[in-house]
């Protein structure tokens, strides 16, 4: 009963910010036909701003979990909205175990898992090194990846347009662990994000 009324309430949660979205920054989705309607897939998008995972959630039409750091727990709407959409908490700069089994564990029940390859919002313009997260969970799941641009949101451009690319697939490096080909798919993926967010 519970879990029953926790789906209603995060149908409610998402249909508040698709109008909040809708009505405040003018809201447009392109090429939502990319993404799969079932089976295991990764979402990677650039991050630049706190609606990210909403935004991914509301727009995506999947059942969508994305990890999220600890501390956005200490803000009561910030948590109620990882509750609802089951967020996957991890610590900063933290190889947290639990986190990755519950991701991979996610993959593996044919769901879909949002990651931000910057690790931090506007990463790239502060010179961050992009992390390879995105590429561990694609090589070891075999799980495909949808590189994900959003633009705007922001003073002088409020209008926010979230782009889906074309699935980008990793089988062939399947349990590979090696850095090499771990930078080789972190690299590829940016690159498909760079280009749709221009």
């Amino acid at each position: 009963m519970k879990e029953f009324f926790k789906k209603i309430s995060r149908g409610i949660a998402k249909g508040a910010v698709y109008t909040y979205c809708k009505v405040v920054y003018r809201m447009r989705i392109v090429g939502k036909e990319n993404i799969p309607k079932e089976g295991p897939i990764i979402i990677a998008a650039n991050h630049k701003s706190f609606l990210d995972p909403p935004l991914i959630e509301i727009t995506c039409g999947r059942y969508a979990r994305f990890l999220a750091k600890e501390e956005l727990t200490k803000s009561k709407f910030l948590k109620l909205l990882c509750t609802l959409f089951d967020a996957i908490l991890v610590k900063r700069d933290s190889k947290e175990v639990t986190a990755i089994k519950e991701s991979l564990k996610t993959l593996k029940n044919g769901d879909c898992l949002t990651l931000f390859p910057e690790g931090t919002r506007n990463g790239l313009e502060k010179g961050e090194d992009v992390k390879d997260g995105v590429a561990f969970f694609a090589v070891r799941s075999g799980a495909k990846v949808i590189p994900c641009g959003i633009k705007g949101g922001k003073k002088g451009d409020w209008k926010v347009t979230i782009t889906y690319g074309k699935t980008l697939d990793f089988s062939k490096y399947k349990g590979a662990k090696d850095k090499e080909t771990l930078e080789k798919v972190t690299n590829e993926i940016m690159e498909n994000i760079i280009k749709i967010t221009k």
